[in-house]
């Protein structure tokens, strides 16, 4: 890796892995790094932190609650007693 190159990186600003500009080294591995995206300098994370990209169900549920209120729990149906 050298200064300049790019790489991917979690950005804790976009919160999200983007495209990153190598700022400074130590040995051989990139110490800082520049967000391409919303120039954000920060630690080289090696690509991980933040959370995990949602599935689309999870997605789903995640604007259907929004849009709702919240989830609607599903009703089970009721007994009869004899």
């Amino acid at each position: 890796m050298r200064l300049g190159d790019y790489t991917d990186d979690y950005c804790s600003r976009c919160r999200r892995v983007m495209d990153h500009s190598v700022v400074s080294i130590s040995g051989e591995q990139a110490a800082r790094v520049r967000c391409r995206t919303c120039d954000y300098e920060h630690t080289y994370r090696k690509n991980r932190g933040g959370k995990k990209e949602m599935s689309a169900k999870q997605a789903f549920d995640h604007v259907l609650a929004s849009v709702m209120g919240s989830m609607p729990s599903a009703e089970k149906p009721k007994k009869r007693r004899k």
